[in-house]
């Protein structure tokens, strides 16, 4: 298994799990959050996947983001199922730009975000993203924990 092939499985089982995790929140939850200035169950979903599709934009632009139109701005929130049908042409994109990739293109392309004071290769840059798809997952875990509903069993 090369490099390419080892991050397309970790992308790949991330969003398995999260998924998992996201279809064990009963629907009458999907609106809950834990204080005023956190997200809901179903805003955390959309940030997860509306996020990948950023920086997937980031990638493409070698760190410049410029006036990112986000096909999430003013689509209204429906359901789990909406928004996983939603992302599929943007998560089959990302997706292939990966599977695309040279091996090499992990060390040599480098993520130049100025606005923040980032400078990554594109491997970190990719680690990154599926970290952040991780913390969401542990994060909408804690919130099934909090309202004391069974949590999935993602661990398998």
């Amino acid at each position: 298994m090369n490099a390419i092939e080892v991050i397309l499985l970790n992308f790949s089982e991330i969003r398995r799990r999260s998924i998992k995790l996201w279809e064990g929140i009963p629907y009458e939850y999907l609106n809950w959050k834990p204080d005023q200035k956190a997200f809901t169950c179903l805003e955390m979903v959309r940030h997860v996947l509306e996020t990948e599709h950023l920086f997937h934009t980031i990638i493409k632009n070698r760190g410049n983001l410029g006036d990112y139109p986000s096909p999430w701005q003013e689509l209204p929130y429906s359901n789990l199922q909406y928004e996983l049908e939603f992302c599929k042409p943007y998560r089959t994109s990302f997706l292939k730009m990966i599977q695309d990739m040279d091996p090499s293109s992990l060390n040599s392309i480098r993520i130049e975000r100025t606005e923040v004071g980032q400078s990554k290769t594109l491997g970190d840059y990719l680690n990154r993203m599926a970290y952040h798809e991780a913390v969401h997952t542990g994060q909408m875990l804690d919130y099934l924990r909090t309202i004391g509903i069974e949590r999935p069993l993602i661990w398998d």
